[in-house]
């Protein structure tokens, strides 16, 4: 059974969207959110969503965090989600990074890195940019001075679409 299973699972990633690839459909999934419910990207259809995969050990993550909450603060009353996806091991490290580094969005949990699989995951951080109509627009591997002026740019635009 476990098997069949495994077998199931491989041929429906090999034919399956990868969520890393802009112009392709983002990969649905549900995660916990630190300390909440569950949150279904799914749900946020007709919201642009930027899905941000990030660590507590990294530290390109914890320089991107305040320009990731400014851009939460400045955009989330005009249809914007921004979904930080944590993929360490163990929650605690990541509700203890996000309370040190004052993270002001949802910080969703992937410590079984099934989403980060199914997106493809290869850097940290990794910011994934999803349009209303649920399409990847763009991603960002890595984190380098300037992204945050990139992401301003393409939500901005994104928003008012």
């Amino acid at each position: 059974m476990k098997t069949l299973l495994a077998i199931t699972l491989l041929s429906v990633a090999l034919v399956a969207p990868a969520g890393s690839h802009a112009g392709s459909a983002a990969p649905d999934f549900t995660l916990p959110r630190m300390g909440g419910s569950n949150v279904r990207l799914g749900e946020q259809r007709g919201q642009v969503v930027m899905i941000n995969f990030w660590a507590s050990w990294c530290g390109p993550c914890k320089q991107e965090m305040p320009h990731l909450n400014r851009l939460y603060d400045k955009y989330r009353d005009a249809g914007f989600v921004l979904l930080g996806v944590n993929v360490d091991d163990d929650p605690r490290k990541a509700s203890d990074a996000a309370s040190r580094l004052g993270v002001h969005f949802p910080v969703l949990l992937d410590d079984t890195k099934s989403v980060s699989k199914l997106y493809d995951l290869s850097a940290m951080p990794t910011t994934v940019v999803i349009d209303r109509d649920g399409r990847v627009r763009s991603v960002y591997r890595g984190y380098r001075d300037g992204y945050e002026r990139e992401y301003d740019s393409q939500i901005r635009a994104l928003v008012t679409e």
